[in-house]
């Protein structure tokens, strides 16, 4: 059985690095087996439907490709249309607060209770995280490119790596998986 499912790459197509045409991106999937492949701005986000089992090993196979074929690596973190309902649903930063300051870090991994009890909370005053299973919710008044709270603090602190998307991107996300 088939689910609906996306692909969230981590800096493709930033500030002229990592460059990868999102047609060349869908192909990729599309080759690997996937299904109803569609692609989303292009900051390496894929809306598609796949089996369990080429699920399992999807992210590995298609940060492999963009490597053999475009010579660089780049996380390629994946979620079900069931977690990112899970994901809309739990934000707790969403009473109150502007839409243009939340963000969803994706994590590769569950971090463990000691490296989350291990995250300084004033890291970047006025800024704000909560820590989710796979998910970190950041509430980022003072800008993204201001904050402190940023992928290389939370990898380095949480052992894995994630990638980050705006709110709009995370609803707009679901709703092409719906």
């Amino acid at each position: 059985m088939t689910s609906a499912q996306v692909a969230l790459l981590r800096g493709v197509n930033v500030g002229g690095k990592n460059i990868l045409p999102m047609s060349e991106l869908k192909a990729m999937f599309e080759e690997a087996g996937c299904a109803s492949v569609r692609t989303f701005i292009q900051s390496g986000n894929v809306v598609f439907s796949a089996g369990a089992g080429l699920s399992k090993k999807l992210a590995a196979l298609i940060a492999r490709k963009i490597e053999d074929r475009f010579g660089y690596r780049t996380p390629v973190i994946l979620r079900t249309a069931d977690e990112m309902r899970t994901v809309v649903a739990n934000n707790p930063f969403l009473a109150g607060a502007d839409e243009d300051h939340l963000h969803v870090m994706f994590l590769a991994d569950v971090p463990g209770a000691p490296q989350i009890a291990g995250l300084d909370p004033a890291r970047s005053p006025g800024d704000r995280f909560a820590v989710q299973r796979r998910d970190v919710y950041l509430h980022l008044p003072n800008g993204g490119a201001r904050t402190k709270l940023t992928n290389a603090w939370f990898d380095s602190k949480l052992a894995t790596v994630s990638t980050v998307r705006n709110w709009r991107t995370v609803q707009k996300l679901l709703g092409m998986m719906e």
